[in-house]
């Protein structure tokens, strides 16, 4: 059974959540502060925590700057209707997902489901994927580049996966969302771009002038299969 770990203040919608999610098989814990949230989201065995960005004590994103320092553990975030700068700032700080303050819990449980499917998502053809320096190992989730760990969030493995699978290959923004959540997945495209701009930032030497993911303007992008350097 799949641990998930609600960290809001509104206990009306974590009594909500609760039960919803443990009707669709979930274990749910909840907790009502950042800090609080923050100490038992690192020690902790979740799959997955659900994240609001306004809370007590401390906010939704310096806990997930805490969790991202020491876990690997998916996030969902929380954020206000129509709030641009919450969801992008979440998604660029390690955040896998977002969902937009009111929401049908039906639509939560199928956000999470994603997420977890991409943990938990089979090798394609092969184990370990390596285009030049970078290497992906499906088995492990790891990923070294020049014989340097990588620290990606299970977001940016799998969109990296995407791209390697098929190097050259250009894949529209719309192709990474589909890729990453699903073809029933109404999601907004400059998503991608935060999650490129994350993996650009850990993967390439230099992010402002990237050798391995590259823009193909107007079109998408493309993982390079040439040495360019």
């Amino acid at each position: 059974m799949n641990r998930i770990l609600v960290i809001d203040d509104d206990i009306d919608l974590c009594e909500l959540l609760t039960d919803y999610l443990t009707t669709e098989g979930f274990a749910v814990e909840v907790t009502h502060d950042g800090e609080a949230g923050a100490a038992r989201a690192l020690d902790g065995d979740f799959e997955l925590v659900v994240l609001d960005v306004m809370l007590p004590g401390i906010s939704g994103f310096e806990v997930l700057r805490q969790l991202r320092t020491g876990s690997a553990t998916p996030v969902l975030m929380l954020t206000a209707r129509g709030d641009d700068v919450d969801r992008i700032v979440g998604l660029e700080m390690g955040a896998d997902d977002y969902l937009p303050k009111p929401f049908n819990p039906r639509e939560l449980v199928a956000r999470i489901r994603a997420v977890l499917r991409r943990m938990d998502k089979p090798a394609a053809d092969s184990q370990t994927l390596q285009v030049r320096n970078v290497i992906l190992n499906r088995t492990t989730r790891t990923v070294t580049v020049d014989n340097q760990a990588a620290d990606l969030t299970p977001s940016e493995f799998e969109l990296l996966a995407t791209l390697m699978q098929t190097p050259g290959r250009v894949f529209s923004r719309t192709d990474l969302l589909e890729e990453l959540q699903g073809h029933d997945y109404e999601g907004v495209e400059r998503t991608i771009d935060v999650h490129i701009r994350n993996l650009r930032a850990k993967i390439e030497p230099d992010p402002a002038n990237p050798i391995y993911i590259q823009t193909v303007f107007g079109v998408g992008y493309r993982f390079s299969h040439e040495d360019q350097r």
